[in-house]
């Protein structure tokens, strides 16, 4: 069996978040969809908080789970028999970053490959930083964000969310 890991922080997932998950999970036999912990970002929602979304909005795929880890990336991969890592790339920004991070992840687990798969088209400029931002101000999230969690973000704010 193919497993996949797609790793993030999903502080909150985003429509870009939920179309790598879609083409993923075409390619892959199993996709685990684990939301981590990233030290240089202060999120808004809890890791628990951020699993319970990604487990509403992937429901629709059979061969989808969500799961949250506090382990360095390969261990995990490794525990979980995850052949592969996938990352969803947006720009060439994108690229540098998460090539470094391949090397490193290979280096530390021989056994995974990394696997990018470029943002579609319409998804290119959407970050969850950006619906982040939007949130704060009431924006209608419903062109950025999953329809299963617009009420979650929308009470997050108005909970007093940063």
């Amino acid at each position: 069996m193919n497993i996949a890991i797609y790793p993030g922080s999903f502080d909150p997932i985003t429509l870009g978040h939920l179309n790598i998950i879609r083409r993923a999970s075409r390619i892959f036999d199993r996709v685990i969809v684990c939301v981590m912990n990233n030290s240089g970002k202060n999120c808004l929602f809890t890791p628990q908080e951020r699993k319970d979304m990604v487990v509403k909005v992937t429901a629709r795929f059979s061969n989808v789970e969500a799961d949250l880890s506090n382990e360095l990336l390969a261990e995990y991969a490794k525990r979980r028999g995850a052949c592969t890592l996938v990352k969803g790339l947006r720009a060439a920004s994108d690229f540098e970053k998460e090539f470094q991070m391949a090397l490193i992840n290979r280096r530390l687990n021989p056994n995974l490959e990394t696997l990018f798969l470029p943002a579609s088209e319409k998804y290119t400029y959407l970050s969850s930083s950006a619906v982040r931002e939007l949130g704060r101000y009431g924006v209608d999230l419903s062109d950025w964000v999953p329809r299963e969690i617009i009420e979650d973000v929308k009470m997050k704010w108005e909970a007093g969310g940063r």
